[in-house]
């Protein structure tokens, strides 16, 4: 921030009533953004946000140009438009829940040091679903109204019980015969028990693939152990592969190509350079900068693992400042975060992200069925259960109806609790259109569903990012634009989508 310039304040510009229609401010490098209730948003100098808030803006000025196209003028104000401005950003509201995460087995053959799935060993055969409880699984999933449902298939690692995939597979295309949904599939796997006849099995079936990357070789064999120590060149091995399939194919390589994660641990922080060329290297065009979370095994291991998340910002500003740089000179590559703060802010859209929504995606949006049949909220309610707290247990696929399921007191609990219209410290955030809460995290790590935000990790980060954005939204860099511009550009994967019955 400029020091020589004072910092806005409404208590010393004494506001004006009845000239200005609701808003939001925060003060953003030397400027000041103010958003309103529809999302929209400006950055103003401090004496335009003197002149706005004072209620002196000239009616043939720009600036008051710039607030009535922004709905920002009361005697202005265009009630149509901001209320089909919230329809559109809240359209996901209408579908049901899409994503349906299937836990086929907690064993896994790999031992992650922050593992969130409490894995099981390899000899845990009790852990693995069976092809009668997939079933049960998948009828629900045709339940839902939505005309567009993802069966997302998860571990442990879903390859050590492959057999009952392709049984969920051929079952979830057999029965969608009789309902015509929008079906795709994914599957997350940490490729270490990928052989050709499962590649081939999974690209014949359309199966979209994600693994994850914790930056270079060193890094990523320390975190993700395997007994031969090769956890890294296993999973780029099968990157590579899978990449040049599509390409083979035909497929347009910048919009098929595996995705992958990151888990950014202590150690991860001063390799944010690394970590970039880690993903661009390996032709990945999408790098999610996620900050570790504490379910699993990470809550054993938080004493070395954890940071603050003012070092997590720190390694983020960094991390994306190197990947802009790298947009500039040819080299395709986003990240995530900033890609659905960005659709929200500069396209008024909601790209869906569940975790990303007011509400939250928790039971309204998505699904997560374990190995036993037990049906969760979400995929980190699961996660609870494994750790002992069945908070976010809805049912069983044996015994409970799509209805019991949807319908259940703790979906609706979770639909209150992240909706940011009834959150204290959200309600007048100037974030609060283009932001979320989790309502799991805040029951894991503070003890309320609701949480409180001003304390939360997750909104130190969700304030953080959108600070950094908003901030080069102000440098109105012509190149930055650019790139941001095609980060949120939004085109379909139509390969992922089964053929229509």
């Amino acid at each position: 921030m400029n020091l020589s310039v004072q910092p806005a304040s409404l208590v010393t510009l004494r506001p004006r009533a009845g000239t200005q229609a609701y808003f939001r401010w925060r003060p953003v490098g030397d400027r000041v953004l103010v958003t309103n209730l529809e999302g929209n948003w400006l950055l103003l100098g401090q004496p335009e946000f003197a002149q706005f808030v004072e209620g002196h803006v000239p009616e043939d000025s720009e600036l008051h140009a710039r607030l009535k196209a922004g709905n920002f003028l009361r005697a202005h104000y265009d009630v149509r438009a901001a209320a089909e401005r919230i329809r559109a950003r809240k359209s996901f509201l209408a579908g049901g829940p899409l994503l349906h995460i299937l836990v086929v087995t907690l064993r896994c053959n790999e031992t992650c040091v922050y593992c969130h799935a409490s894995r099981a060993n390899m000899d845990q055969v009790h852990t693995d679903m069976t092809r009668e409880t997939a079933e049960r699984a998948i009828d629900l999933v045709f339940r839902s109204p939505n005309p567009f449902v993802t069966i997302e298939f998860q571990g442990g690692e879903p390859l050590v019980n492959f057999e009952v995939v392709k049984h969920a597979i051929e079952y979830a295309v057999d029965q969608n015969r009789a309902h015509g949904k929008r079906l795709q599939f994914t599957m997350v796997s940490n490729f270490a028990l990928l052989d050709d006849d499962k590649l081939e099995y999974l690209m014949r079936h359309r199966v979209q693939l994600c693994t994850s990357i914790d930056g270079p070789e060193k890094l990523h064999n320390a975190q993700r152990k395997l007994p031969t120590q090769d956890a890294h060149q296993r999973a780029i091995r099968w990157i590579k592969r899978i990449n040049e399939d599509y390409a083979t194919s035909g497929l347009d390589p910048t919009l098929y190509h595996v995705e992958a994660l990151l888990t950014t641990t202590r150690e991860t922080l001063p390799m944010w350079k690394e970590v970039v060329d880690t993903y661009v290297g390996l032709g990945c065009k999408a790098l999610f900068l996620r900050a570790i979370d504490p379910f699993g095994f990470a809550d054993r291991t938080r004493q070395r693992l954890e940071y603050p998340r003012a070092d997590f910002m720190q390694f983020y500003r960094r991390a994306v400042d190197y990947m802009i740089e790298l947009n500039k000179q040819g080299v395709q590559i986003l990240e995530r975060y900033a890609s659905i703060f960005l659709t929200k802010i500069l396209r008024g859209e909601d790209p869906n992200f569940l975790d990303l929504r007011s509400p939250s995606g928790a039971g309204i949006g998505a699904l997560a069925y374990n190995y036993d049949g037990k049906v969760f909220t979400c995929d980190e309610g699961r996660m609870l259960h494994e750790m002992g707290d069945d908070t976010f247990l809805l049912g069983d696929v044996h015994s409970s109806s799509f209805r019991d399921l949807v319908g259940h007191e703790t979906v609706r609990a979770m639909a209150i609790a992240s909706n940011l219209d009834g959150q204290p410290d959200c309600v007048h955030c100037t974030y609060q259109p283009y932001c979320g809460t989790i309502p799991s995290f805040n029951h894991k790590s503070q003890g309320s569903i609701f949480g409180r935000m001003r304390e939360s990790n997750v909104c130190a980060v969700h304030k953080g990012i959108q600070d950094y954005l908003f901030e080069k939204l102000a440098e109105a860099d012509p190149a930055t634009l650019a790139i941001f511009d095609r980060w949120t550009t939004v085109r379909s994967r139509d390969h992922f989508v089964q053929p229509a019955p």
